[in-house]
């Protein structure tokens, strides 16, 4: 198969390592899709939101491959672009060795393009053995309700690989909705600290940490600890500039 040399992304994660080998390869992406920050200097075409990507968009930039994710993708959208014949390759990442992994498959397999650097480097970082449990987190990614990262999450196993135990981490849904009063009570969540970091939700210094009188609160990065790509290697310095 030839190298892809039109390619749509629709997961943000993936755009940014796309563009860190072939940003001129990447014809679309969605309005989510921020970083590098020039990305539409070379960007043919904005294809609105992961999950409501305008298809019609996409068929008209022909692309070679369209990349999506199972959680960040909606399986309809992705049936309909297979419908019109595009062909649509859709990764599954839980873990971040499962994502150094669907890197290492994606460029070589699917895009047949070379591998960049920062694979082996997020290799090295992150896939050794578990190190000892530091602190317990909980993580918000949303409020009102107020929603923390669950079970079997990619975002649960970095902080896991971090030297942090994850609050929710045997919650019975993956993103599970909680009271804030719950959130703050640490007797019941077992927390050293709640997390909150800029995305999904836009936590800051005066949107979040006033919520919170008995936990104490950290703003960080969402890249840092819910994209996978070439942030990977970024996140592994939150060891150091973290307090735990």
């Amino acid at each position: 198969m030839p190298p892809a040399r039109r390619v749509v992304s629709l997961v943000p994660s993936i755009t940014e390592a796309l563009a860190s080998v072939r940003r001129e390869a990447v014809v679309g992406a969605t309005d989510w899709c921020t970083h590098p920050a020039d990305l539409d200097d070379t960007l043919e075409r904005r294809v609105r939101g992961t999950k409501n990507p305008n298809l019609e968009a996409i068929r008209q930039l022909r692309p070679d491959l369209v990349i999506a994710n199972r959680e960040e993708n909606r399986e309809l959208d992705v049936r309909r672009l297979e419908e019109s014949g595009i062909n649509v390759h859709v990764t599954r990442i839980e873990t971040v060795p499962e994502a150094v992994e669907t890197f290492e498959r994606l460029f070589d397999e699917v895009l047949g393009w070379e591998r960049p650097d920062w694979i082996a480097e997020a290799r090295d970082l992150w896939c050794g053995d578990l190190p000892p449990v530091t602190r317990t987190v909980a993580i918000a990614v949303w409020r009102d309700p107020w929603m923390v990262v669950g079970r079997d999450t990619f975002t649960g196993d970095l902080v896991r690989r971090l030297g942090w135990a994850n609050a929710y981490a045997d919650a019975a849904d993956r993103y599970p909705t909680v009271a804030v009063e719950q959130l703050d009570d640490p007797d019941k969540t077992g927390a050293d600290v709640v997390l909150l970091p800029d995305e999904p939700y836009v936590f800051t210094a005066d949107d979040g940490p006033e919520a919170f009188r008995r936990t104490p609160t950290e703003l960080v990065s969402g890249r840092l600890i819910t994209w996978y790509g070439p942030s990977l290697v970024e996140a592994g310095h939150l060891r150091d500039t973290v307090g735990g």
